[in-house]
């Protein structure tokens, strides 16, 4: 199942990109995570955040194919333990379309992307820097397909 963390970011430190690519690479067998990354909108000392967050959700929702099936990282999204993540992600491969997870900018995101998303997804309700956010579902996904395979990662 094809996985995309559809982030809205400028460039992040070695140590994200490194944390990232080392548990996305560990996610194989019936799961493939990719990350694609859309710019963040232009904000200014004086304000400007509205347009910047209307622009990066229509980037984002442009992103999205038709078919594709979305769920948002959002603050007020459902808090999963790992196995109803695991569960969650044996019913994503049943759907047969590709699974977008969605990550805002500074301002989280437009109010059309939470519309155009299935499902809101909530890590914690701290506010988390949004690199950080990248490893902790790459994490996630990596120890959620662990224990679908039942590979021991997952010790809970």
């Amino acid at each position: 199942m094809r996985i995309v963390l559809l982030a809205a970011a400028n460039r992040q430190p070695a140590w994200v990109d490194q944390g990232y690519r080392d548990y996305a690479r560990r996610l194989r067998g019936a799961y493939r995570l990719e990350l694609a990354e859309l710019p963040l909108g232009r904000r200014s000392a004086r304000g400007g955040s509205e347009r910047a967050l209307a622009d990066e959700g229509a980037r984002m929702l442009a992103a999205l194919p038709r078919t594709a099936h979305v769920v948002a990282l959002a603050e007020a999204g459902a808090a999963w333990s790992t196995a109803a993540l695991a569960a969650r992600l044996e019913h994503w491969s049943t759907l047969g379309s590709p699974l977008y997870l969605l990550i805002g900018g500074p301002d989280g995101l437009a109010p059309a992307c939470l519309e155009r998303a299935r499902e809101q997804w909530s890590l914690s309700p701290l506010t988390l820097p949004h690199g950080l956010v990248r490893i902790m579902v790459a994490e996630a996904l990596y120890r959620a397909g662990s224990l679908l395979e039942g590979h021991p990662y997952h010790r809970a």
